[in-house]
């Protein structure tokens, strides 16, 4: 009899097996033969949010021919200028441009290292423009809804009643939860990192971590230091137990945090002192001592935010991909440097694309777009999924430039899991709506 960690502990509360196969089922889960997963070397997935519904179809843009009329035609006063021609290990119609403020990453894309995955959106099953008009599968819910579809991406599913991030999720299936440095935050708590039995750990840009009653004015720390050991050494109550518990977990994991970084080599690679640079000059400072944190699998998130370009977008988006470009240009540098890039994934999530129309200044809330996945294990200079034809009123507009997506973004998250270690038979399980559609997974890991 040979079932996973999940369907042994759904049998027992079921009462689904018989005295005899609980006892030796029993046996197998304290020795860890119930579908143990080895890891092997490590691996760390860098999640970097782009809040706000990234125009990410102006990332990539047709160069010539019909693919370009029907673009400039679509996109009127935004349609971009000037773009860098890209040598896609794939041909498309008309050729593919890069947005000239990503000039940054077209040497990382050059290398092989990073690709771009189009086509993506939220999806519950295939999906055409009669199918969407007809209401012949389940569409979304509240698909430009900045709250929900945030929500959608990071759960990677539809928000329910009980719900946890998907790369809290990977970490406790790989049953990492109990390691504080698995689970790491540049940016507060998130949805993503939230899971039933982990949670971020959270760390500033300066890549050290404090709490915040224990300041460097020694009196005042020696102060407190006495009345909290006084508190939690006469805990009584389980709350305050638990209260204390947790306490103390979190002044000995900041302190393994800070003695762990204090031996962190200088780095030649130079950061930008943008908000995004600094977050992922602290993410390449903590990969680079992870060995002394006894971690084998890492999941850090970062974020930028300005993306909801409703106005002024012929200005404000240019300068978001550039500070986008530059910084992850930097982090692949360092990555490089330290001997990680084969070890670590970096890739974009944002609530949505936009729409194809201008309103005039900018664009509104949309559904499918085109995301970025970088690292030595990725089969970069390529883009995966499908490059949609920016077509206004084509065979994929809803309405006003909202392309239908031909990829669903758990398509895109169980790529990155299967990679980060999670079995293929697993992944329907973390990620439900894989079942309606043929294939699990994309294409673009080594």
């Amino acid at each position: 009899m040979s079932i996973n960690r999940r369907q042994f502990l759904s049998l027992c509360l079921k009462g689904g097996v018989s005295a005899a196969a609980l006892t030796s089922l029993q046996l197998q889960a304290l020795t860890g033969s119930v579908n143990a997963i080895e890891l092997g070397d490590y691996k760390a997935l860098v999640c970097v949010f782009l809040y706000g519904g990234n125009d990410s179809l102006n990332m990539l843009v047709p160069l010539e021919g019909e693919q370009r009329s029907l673009y400039e035609q679509s996109r009127q006063n935004l349609a971009v200028s000037a773009p860098i021609a890209l040598n896609s290990a794939t041909n498309f119609a008309g050729g593919v441009g890069l947005h000239p403020s990503l000039a940054p990453i077209k040497t990382v894309f050059d290398s092989s290292n990073l690709a771009f995955v189009g086509g993506l959106g939220t999806l519950l099953a295939p999906t055409t423009l009669d199918d969407y008009k007809n209401k012949t599968v389940t569409i979304p819910k509240h698909l430009f809804s900045h709250n929900d579809q945030q929500a959608s991406w990071m759960y990677g599913r539809e928000k329910q009643s009980l719900n946890s991030g998907w790369g809290a999720r990977l970490l406790e299936r790989l049953e990492q939860q109990d390691q504080f440095a698995a689970n790491i935050s540049l940016d507060g708590t998130n949805l993503w990192q939230t899971g039933n039995q982990t949670k971020a750990f959270a760390l500033n840009k300066s890549g050290i971590s404090k709490i915040n009653a224990f300041s460097d004015y020694k009196p005042r720390m020696e102060h407190v230091t006495t009345i909290m050991n006084r508190i939690m050494s006469n805990t009584v109550h389980p709350l305050s137990s638990a209260y204390a518990d947790s306490f103390k977990s979190a002044i000995n994991n900041t302190q393994a945090m800070n003695n762990a970084l204090e031996t962190a080599p200088a780095l030649i690679t130079s950061f930008s002192d943008t908000s995004l640079s600094e977050q992922l000059a602290a993410v390449a400072k903590t990969i680079s001592v992870q060995s002394k944190l006894s971690t084998q699998r890492q999941v850090f998130f970062v974020s930028m935010g300005g993306f909801d370009t409703h106005d002024n977008q012929l200005d404000t988006h240019p300068a978001l991909l550039s500070t986008l470009a530059q910084g992850l240009s930097e982090f692949d540098s360092a990555m490089k440097e330290l001997d990680m890039a084969d070890k670590v994934t970096a890739f974009t999530m944002s609530d949505f694309g936009r729409t194809l129309t201008s309103n005039g200044d900018g664009t509104d809330h949309g559904w499918a777009g085109n995301q970025i996945v970088m690292g030595g294990a990725v089969k970069g200079g390529n883009i995966y999924g499908e490059l949609l034809t920016q077509h206004l009123d084509g065979p994929q507009d809803t309405s006003g430039g909202r392309l239908i997506p031909s990829v669903a973004n758990e398509q895109y998250f169980a790529t990155l899991a299967q990679w980060f270690g999670v079995p293929s038979s697993e992944l329907v399980d973390i990620f439900p709506n894989l079942s309606n559609f043929d294939h699990t997974t994309l294409d673009f890991f080594v």
